[in-house]
């Protein structure tokens, strides 16, 4: 139990890695003042490897050993099903962010740059979320019907 749950959480803080570092490079990309100088080239794909090779095969390891972790203990608690929706959350945040991907290597920069920013913005605001989920376990609020 202790190696999935290890397993868990090294994969997380790889992909949350990967999540971070993608969208900075998309808004180096994405700029579009005339510079001195132009963005060094191969931007677009090192972003797109980020993704499809360690941040994207990383978050799939952290749900699956995640989804054991959850498996093994039997548990359905207020705390983890609301963990779980913020999870669902980020993953399709971090489906979003591919499809950022796809405008920066169409050469279509508008907003590329404030995206890349919501995005890190709200993904740090997940990571909080989730952390504190995690850590403080929350009892189930009052008035809200909890009949698992």
């Amino acid at each position: 139990m202790l190696w999935v749950l290890s397993l868990h959480i090294i994969f997380l803080t790889i992909w949350v890695a990967g999540a971070y570092f993608v969208p900075v490079i998309l808004a180096g990309a994405g700029r579009h003042e005339n510079n001195f100088s132009d963005p060094p080239q191969g931007i677009d794909s090192m972003a797109r490897f980020v993704y499809t090779h360690v941040a994207t095969p990383a978050a799939l390891i952290s749900i699956t050993a995640g989804s054991v972790v959850f498996l093994i203990n039997q548990s359905a608690d207020f705390w983890l099903l609301a963990k779980l929706t913020l999870v669902a959350i980020m993953a399709a945040a971090h489906a979003s962010l591919g499809l950022l991907i796809i405008r920066v290597e169409r050469k279509q920069y508008a907003m590329v740059r404030a995206w890349s920013y919501v995005f890190i913005a709200l993904l740090s605001v997940l990571i909080v979320a989730i952390l504190w989920i995690v850590l403080a376990k929350p009892a189930v609020p009052e008035g809200v019907p909890w009949t698992l």
